[in-house]
């Protein structure tokens, strides 16, 4: 007997000179979706909803970087749908898109979101519902979205597949990115999947064993901690 069909299903399409990993992720149940993080490339990604069946219903972000987020103002625009997410300490950055556009070539346009995201909140996609954690460090207002009767989180760019995020922009702070990765990230579980904001997915247990970052061994974390 064959599996059920799982609740969400996603893709991956990266977007903009930077290859920042867009997600269109959907409820199976009723085939309506959202586009995470979707930085530019926008007939590619309208392109991809329509080949897949979804309608889009509305944007997630992640934080407020230009390869992230800097034509979603544009799409949702002419989606007709919402944007929700970052969280507010990321304003900053969505004020500045056009200026950080000229400097990376991309056509980016600043935007206000309709909802700002808070740790503890819920984002909900068809009969799909989200947990939101706010995770500061890459930005002040990054944060990571959990479906966690998938083992799926989407992460930005606070962790990557043997890496993690730069901490090196404005309002940076790497202690606190070392923080949100083990006190938010590893709670999630060991056999959560990820997608990254750059490169291929991985599990919070591979990188708890392999990343020289933010393996147990190099930070002394407990195992099972």
């Amino acid at each position: 007997m064959s599996d059920p069909t799982p609740p969400l299903q996603a893709t991956i399409i990266p977007v903009t000179p930077l290859q920042q990993n867009c997600t269109l992720l959907w409820c199976t149940k009723t085939m309506r979706g959202a586009f995470v993080d979707p930085g530019g490339d926008l007939p590619r990604l309208k392109a991809a909803a329509a080949q897949a069946g979804v309608t889009v219903e509305k944007i997630l972000l992640t934080h407020g970087h230009i390869d992230h987020c800097g034509q979603a103002g544009m799409l949702a625009e002419d989606l007709g749908v919402p944007i929700e997410g970052p969280q507010e300490e990321d304003r900053f950055w969505i004020a500045r898109l056009e200026e950080d556009g000229r400097s990376y070539g991309i056509d980016a346009r600043p935007f206000e979101p309709d909802r700002w995201l808070e740790d503890g909140d819920t984002v909900s996609v068809g009969e799909l519902v989200f947990a939101v954690s706010h995770t500061p460090g890459h930005t002040p207002g990054h944060i990571v979205f959990h479906h966690s009767e998938s083992n799926l989180a989407l992460v930005g760019d606070v962790l990557f597949q043997g890496s993690i995020g730069r901490t090196d922009f404005p309002r940076s702070d790497h202690q606190a990115l070392l923080d949100s990765i083990v006190g938010k990230l590893w709670p999630m579980g060991g056999e959560t999947m990820f997608i990254p904001g750059h490169g291929p997915m991985s599990t919070f247990a591979r990188e708890r064993q392999s990343n020289g970052f933010v393996a147990d061994r190099v930070l002394g974390t407990p195992a099972g901690a």
